[in-house]
């Protein structure tokens, strides 16, 4: 976005703006015709006759940022730079980031855990059993070891 706002010392826009602004005036007349007006013509003329024009509608060129020179590099740097960014990367990454495989196994797991699930609720078990660990192999501290702490439950 600010290849679209950057100028180089020369200040194309200004120069623009300038030359569109001295080379048109209107002068107020006594004519009875209200749309009848006098243009004159500015002797800057020349300084800005190298300005490249529109050639449908007569128009200065206007820079979009890229090339200040060349109108031709300007559009195709533009050109490029859209169907690069808009194209390539967001129709094209977007796609295939959402057709990735599951790298975190995270849809596995889930149907792992539903079939599972169905297996204990069809063998009539509970769905998470209360002796998940052997109660045999876990050591508890005996009474005295515990003193005077307090257990909170």
């Amino acid at each position: 976005m600010s290849a679209l706002f950057r100028l180089n010392g020369s200040g194309n826009i200004q120069n623009l703006l300038s030359y569109a602004l001295r080379n048109t005036s209107r002068s107020i007349s006594n004519s009875p015709k209200n749309r009848v007006t006098a243009a004159t013509i500015s002797d800057t003329i020349g300084k800005h006759a190298k300005t490249e024009t529109n050639v449908s509608s007569g128009k200065p060129w206007m820079s979009y940022g890229f090339n200040h020179k060349d109108k031709t590099t300007d559009r195709d740097a533009l050109y490029s730079t859209f169907f690069f960014s808009i194209t390539l990367c967001i129709v094209w990454g977007t796609f295939i980031w959402s057709y990735l495989p599951d790298t975190q196994l995270r849809d596995w797991a889930q149907r792992e855990g539903f079939l599972e699930l169905r297996r204990r609720e069809q063998a009539g078990l509970d769905l998470i059993s209360p002796n998940y660990v052997d109660p045999a192999t876990i050591e508890l501290p005996t009474d005295d070891e515990l003193a005077n702490t307090e257990i909170i439950i």
